[in-house]
């Protein structure tokens, strides 16, 4: 592995495994504390772009997913008192939402590179975030999907509740949803400060 490459894979590595841990915390009725940190992946992905580029940012991707899927398979073989911490569907949800959010963000980052400073990261982390929200909870709680792992219950999340408690009635993964992808865009502005600090302090143009 180039020596260039390491801080990135370790930053994935250490911001996939705590959010793994802290998902299973609730913060709150529509979040856990994994919401909080899991978005700066995007910052870890879109500041290797940056100082390396799409190819070496790619491979920190791979390396963060290759952790996310240990992960998984660890929190499968745990059980709590409803299961697995893991069910194979979270699994699935998890996985194809950090994949395809990750590597959809450096294209984009890549596509806006030449523009000012803040447009490349900030549209890159809003589309990845977008894309990394609908696809795991629709993945891994819609109804409509439930042929994925017949065995696996997710009534409890498709019980039609109040959007966020005041909207209209919907599935209660809409609110998980919403929620999760309202902390993804508060953090993705957020980062935008230690993204230009930590490329001025390497000395990278912006």
């Amino acid at each position: 592995m180039s020596r260039a490459l390491l801080p990135g894979v370790l930053a994935m590595a250490a911001i996939v495994v705590a959010s793994n841990i802290l998902v299973q915390f609730l913060f709150g009725n529509w979040l856990t504390f994994g919401a909080f940190t899991y978005p700066f992946a995007f910052l870890v992905t879109d500041l290797m772009n940056r100082l390396h580029g799409p190819d070496k940012a790619r491979k920190v991707v791979l390396a963060g997913f290759a952790v996310g899927i240990l992960c998984s398979l660890v929190g499968s073989q745990i059980h709590g008192a409803y299961g697995p911490l893991v069910s194979f569907r979270v699994a699935i949800g998890s996985g194809a939402a950090f994949l395809t959010a990750q590597l959809v963000d450096i294209g984009v980052f890549d596509r806006f590179r030449g523009g000012v400073w803040w447009r490349a990261p900030l549209v890159s982390s809003l589309v990845g975030s977008a894309l990394d929200t609908s696809i795991f909870f629709t993945v891994a709680f819609s109804a409509a999907l439930s042929f994925i792992a017949p065995s696996v219950d997710v009534a409890w999340a498709n019980e039609a509740v109040p959007l966020l408690g005041a909207g209209p009635m919907l599935p209660l993964w809409m609110s998980l949803a919403a929620a999760d992808f309202c902390v993804k865009l508060s953090l993705a502005l957020i980062a935008l400060a230690p993204f230009r600090i930590a490329v001025r302090r390497l000395g990278a143009r912006a």
